[in-house]
């Protein structure tokens, strides 16, 4: 097997004239023949006993060419695209274009990493955010694993209130008649917490254990039901049990249910701590995105479309997955809110752009600056992945080749050369500020901070 000719008819095309040898593929042949011959069946013959030229003659001479040349293909591109010396990142397109007294011709056509250039990369000029920790913030968080410790009280003297928890059976109808998904038994319910349509948990409020009652709603004009969006209904509804949450005191005692601490001023102290950690820690994450797009905006690279469909396929995937983690299907969960793959990959998209573009540049700096990833770091981040998924060393290193381990230590790194050697400057903000800043300047989520690389890249769960 060998490259017969390379070619570059455009840019980040590549375009591979393949030679399999003749008896290379004659001795393939000849084992899928020897394969399913057992399996075919000629007149006259037993079933499998037919030769060779016998049962060519009569399916015709090439059948068993296809699944030779299957067989052969892979190892043949492979040391192809290394004697070329190309980097491809799109999946070969294949034609076979000659089978003669030389051997197979095959033309494999690949799109190929492109060539990038950074304007600049030193001396970026970004700001990076010093978020405090308030007393307030404090509270917030104390309060948080307060009520996640409350104990659960049944109410027998008074009627529901905002706030409390109920236990009701409830079936819908619109215009006399129940309509489905509208039916339920034994729900719990907490008031207040907007879990049903606008209207319909303020109606439970004032009601006592045992009551009967009727709740008049209209399903919002947005809902995701198209049958039942814009319409009024009525929930027939039976209200089984009220509870309410009963806090626990903050004292000492709290402290050392929850806590390894003796004292709650020493847990107050703690919390603050890991609080100050955190928002550390959103601080670096935010500082990197600014990173990353200054310097994904001074790169210069015509980059093949595949590139960006394959990282938003992937963005896909993973989101799939992370869905699926949850227990929500995605199939169901698109019918559900009315989206189809389109839609979904049409959302995911920006941020797929976005890596392709932040990999390339930082590949680039990694090679203008001779960045590279030690054996002695290879073995440190095996040993850190074993320890997380409690397995191995030597399994690890059959699941992840040692040379992608590289690369993705290597991008690591140079993420780190671009901070140290960027232009910053610090401002402070609170929590609240930070969150709604970053929300304002990405788009995205309050609450929604990670790193623009993936820190976190190998998923070893079976």
């Amino acid at each position: 097997m060998s490259l017969k000719s390379l070619d570059k008819p455009e840019k980040n095309l590549a375009v591979l004239e393949i030679l399999i040898e003749k008896k290379g593929f004659d001795e393939t042949v000849t084992k899928i023949y020897r394969k399913k011959a057992p399996q075919l069946s000629v007149p006259g013959f037993r079933k499998g006993k037919a030769p060779r030229p016998v049962v060519e003659k009569m399916y015709g001479t090439g059948i068993f060419y296809e699944d030779a040349i299957n067989e052969l293909m892979p190892d043949a591109l492979e040391a192809a695209i290394k004697e070329s010396g190309i980097e491809p990142v799109s999946r070969p397109e294949i034609d076979l274009k000659d089978i003669g007294e030389d051997g197979v011709i095959i033309e494999a056509k690949l799109y190929t990493k492109p060539e990038v250039e950074l304007k600049e990369y030193k001396g970026l000029e970004v700001t990076k955010t010093i978020i405090t920790v308030s007393d307030e913030d404090i509270d917030k968080e104390i309060g948080k694993i307060r009520e996640r410790n409350a104990r659960s009280i049944e109410v027998t003297d008074r009627a529901a209130q905002n706030g409390d928890t109920v236990i009701l059976d409830f079936e819908g109808f619109i215009d006399g008649v129940p309509f489905e998904g509208g039916k339920g038994t034994d729900h719990e319910l907490k008031l207040g917490s907007g879990q049903f349509i606008p209207g319909f948990e303020q109606q439970i409020e004032g009601k006592n254990n045992g009551d009967e009652f009727d709740v008049n709603v209209t399903f919002p004009e947005t809902y995701n039901k198209a049958e039942l969006a814009g319409r009024p209904a009525v929930f027939k509804c039976v209200l089984n049990e009220i509870r309410y949450d009963e806090l626990p005191e903050l004292d000492d005692e709290f402290a050392q249910d929850v806590s390894v601490c003796n004292t709650f001023a020493e847990y107050r102290a703690e919390i603050k701590t890991k609080l100050e950690e955190a928002n550390n820690k959103r601080s670096e994450f935010a500082l990197e995105e600014q990173l990353v797009d200054v310097l994904t905006a001074n790169l210069e690279a015509d980059i093949p479309e595949c590139m960006f469909e394959d990282e938003t396929d992937n963005h896909f995937r993973d989101y799939a997955y992370r869905l699926q983690s949850q227990g929500i299907n995605i199939d169901l969960y698109m019918q559900y809110t009315g989206q189809d793959i389109e839609t979904v990959k049409n959302a995911l998209r920006p941020n797929a752009v976005r890596q392709v573009k932040m990999r390339l540049a930082l590949e680039k700096i990694i090679a203008l600056e001779n960045i590279e990833a030690s054996e002695e770091d290879a073995e440190e981040e095996y040993k850190k992945l074993a320890e997380t998924y409690k397995m191995e060393i030597d399994e690890v290193k059959k699941r992840i080749e040692p040379e992608n381990m590289k690369k993705d230590l290597a991008v690591r790194k140079a993420v780190e050369f671009i901070k140290e050697n960027a232009n910053i400057k610090t401002e402070e903000l609170t929590a609240e500020e930070f969150a709604a800043k970053h929300a304002q300047d990405t788009g995205e989520p309050d609450d929604f901070y990670e790193p623009p690389y993936d820190d976190e890249p190998y998923d070893l769960e079976d």
